[in-house]
């Protein structure tokens, strides 16, 4: 893993130089919920991420530990990109941003049923979404 350099010895500047900006948490996001991803499938998402900034947050989120690349099981051109487990240990802060989300922007109604199913036990939630991810590393 490279390492970055820290602007300070905060925990917050430190995380926020692997994963704060927008494309890396909706990388984090989609492989998150969609499970594993090509190349291609990024480029379909609604946010529209140029191909040079995706090319250059995927191997950010690499070398930070966040994601791997694995072999595409049917294309020897295409590489699958999966969450490790450093990554889906995010999956607490993406369940926080969703609910500040659901109180402070418009979110689909799809998002506000899943947002309803993690308030009535989020820990719980977030214990058997984990544990699901983890099936995927």
């Amino acid at each position: 893993m490279a390492e970055n350099k820290k602007r300070s010895d905060c925990p917050v500047s430190q995380s926020l130089d692997i994963w704060g900006d927008k494309w890396s948490l909706l990388i984090v996001r989609d492989l998150m919920f969609a499970g594993q991803c090509t190349y291609g499938d990024f480029q379909k998402s609604d946010e529209k991420i140029a191909s040079n900034i995706l090319a250059s947050r995927l191997q950010m989120l690499e070398e930070s530990g966040i994601i791997k690349k694995e072999p595409h099981p049917e294309s020897k051109s295409k590489v699958l990109y999966k969450l490790t487990a450093k990554g889906i240990d995010l999956l607490p802060l993406m369940i926080e941003i969703n609910l500040w989300a659901e109180k402070y922007c418009s979110i689909t109604p799809e998002r506000k049923a899943l947002i309803q199913e993690v308030k009535k036990d989020k820990e719980g939630y977030i214990k058997m979404f984990s544990k699901k991810l983890k099936t995927l590393v």
